[in-house]
C-alpha cells in the first residue's frame, strides 16, 4: 500500500473556520441613521426660517395688540430668544440644546415645546399608528382574497374600491365623512378626542368614547394607506399561483386556507413591509391633515398653529418629534425584513 505524504498536494485541507458575522452592516446602518437623523434636524432648522417673517412680527405690527413701540424694547424681545444672533450662530445653538435634549421655548404659546409635544404627540401616534395596523391588515386579506378571485366580481369590486379611494386626497376623505357621517347624518361626533369634561364609570367606558371619536379620521386615513399595499399583495400573490410549489401544495391537498396565506400570501410579506415603511412618512402627513379637519387634538392642529405664528421653536420641536416617529418606524419595518427574509440575515 503507498503511504501518502503529509506534503501530498492531493490531500484535501482541513476545512477553513468560518468566520464570525461582520458587524459592519449592522454599523453601516446605525451610521446611516444618525446621518439622516442629522439631515433631518438641520433641515427641521432651517426650513422655518424660510417662511416670510418672523415670530416677533406681530412686534411690530401697530395693529396688533402686543405692538412695542420702543424699538429698543423689541430688540431685547428679539436678543430673548435668540433671534439677534446671526443665523450660523443661532444654528449651533439650536444643535446644543438638541445634545442636551431641550427643545426651547414656544414664542406663541408661551410654554414649554417638550410639553406641548407630550400632550399632543400620543394623539398623533394612536390615529397614526391605529390607521397603519388597520389599512395593513386590510390591504393584505383583501390583496390575497382579490388574487384568488382574480377577474370575478369580488377582485374587480375591491380594485374599483379601494383605488378610488387613492385617488382621493385624505383631508377631501376626511371633509367628505365628516359632512356625511356627522353633520348631515349626526352619527359620530364632529370633532375632539372625546367628550369635554366627561366623568366615565369604568376605563373601558372612557376607551369606548375615545374610539368612537376615533372613528371618522380613522377610517379617512386607513382607507388611503391601504390602496398601495393592496395592490401589491394581490400582484405577488397572482405571480405565484402558477409556480410548482403551489402545484404540489394543491397535489397534497393541503387546504384552502393555508394555500391562501402560508404558501402564497407569505411570499407577498416582503414586499408589503417594504411598502409599509415607506408608508410611515406618508401616514404622519397624511394625519396632520385629518387631525385639522376634524379638529383632533394631535400634531396637525398645533402645526397649523406654529407655521402660521411662524414659532421657531415650536415648528423645530413638532418636526423633529414627528421625524424620529417616522425614522424608528422604519427602524422597525428594517428589524422585521431581516427576520423575515434569511438571505438578509445571511449577508448580514
Amino acid at each position: 500500500m503507498t503511504q501518502v505524504l503529509d506534503h501530498d498536494p492531493k490531500v484535501a485541507a482541513p476545512p477553513a473556520k468560518i468566520p464570525r458575522r461582520s458587524r459592519a452592516p449592522y454599523l453601516r446602518t446605525i451610521g446611516l441613521y444618525a446621518i439622516t437623523l442629522w439631515a433631518l434636524v438641520t433641515v427641521v432648522f432651517f426650513l422655518p426660517r424660510t417662511l416670510p417673517g418672523n415670530p416677533l412680527r406681530h412686534l411690530d405690527d401697530p395693529d396688533s395688540g402686543t405692538f412695542i413701540h420702543d424699538p429698543v424694547e423689541r430688540e431685547r424681545v428679539a436678543a430673548y430668544y435668540g433671534l439677534d444672533k446671526p443665523l450660523i450662530d443661532q444654528y449651533w445653538s439650536y444643535l446644543s440644546d438638541m445634545r442636551r435634549g431641550e427643545f426651547g421655548w414656544s414664542i406663541s404659546q408661551n410654554q414649554p415645546v417638550s410639553t406641548l409635544v407630550k400632550n399632543r404627540l400620543p394623539w398623533t401616534l394612536l390615529l397614526t399608528g391605529s390607521a397603519l395596523a388597520l389599512s395593513s391588515l386590510i390591504s393584505f386579506f383583501a390583496g390575497v382574497t382579490a388574487a384568488w378571485h382574480r377577474g370575478r366580481f369580488a377582485d374587480r369590486a375591491l380594485i374599483v374600491v379601494l383605488s378610488a379611494a387613492r385617488a382621493i386626497p385624505e383631508y377631501a376623505l376626511a371633509a367628505a365623512l365628516l359632512i356625511m357621517f356627522a353633520v348631515t347624518y349626526p352619527i359620530f361626533p364632529q370633532a375632539g378626542a372625546h367628550r369635554p369634561f366627561a366623568t366615565y364609570a369604568s376605563p373601558l367606558d372612557q376607551v369606548g368614547d375615545i374610539l368612537f371619536h376615533l372613528a371618522l379620521p380613522l377610517t379617512a386615513l386607513t382607507l388611503g394607506l391601504a390602496a398601495n399595499k393592496f395592490l401589491i399583495v394581490r400582484n405577488t400573490v397572482i405571480s405565484t399561483l402558477g409556480e410548482d410549489y403551489m402545484v404540489l401544495a394543491r397535489a397534497k391537498g393541503l387546504s384552502r386556507r393555508l394555500l391562501k396565506y402560508r404558501h402564497s400570501g407569505r411570499n407577498a410579506m416582503l414586499p408589503f413591509i417594504t411598502a409599509l415603511g415607506i408608508q410611515a412618512g406618508f401616514a404622519v402627513s397624511g394625519s396632520l391633515f385629518v387631525e385639522t379637519i376634524f379638529n383632533y387634538p394631535g400634531m396637525g392642529g398645533l402645526v397649523e398653529r406654529a407655521v402660521f405664528a411662524r414659532d421657531y421653536p415650536l415648528l423645530q420641536g413638532l418636526f423633529i418629534f414627528l421625524a424620529l416617529a417616522v425614522l424608528f418606524a422604519n427602524l422597525l419595518v428594517e428589524l422585521l425584513y431581516v427576520k423575515l427574509d434569511p438571505r438578509v440575515r445571511r449577508r448580514r
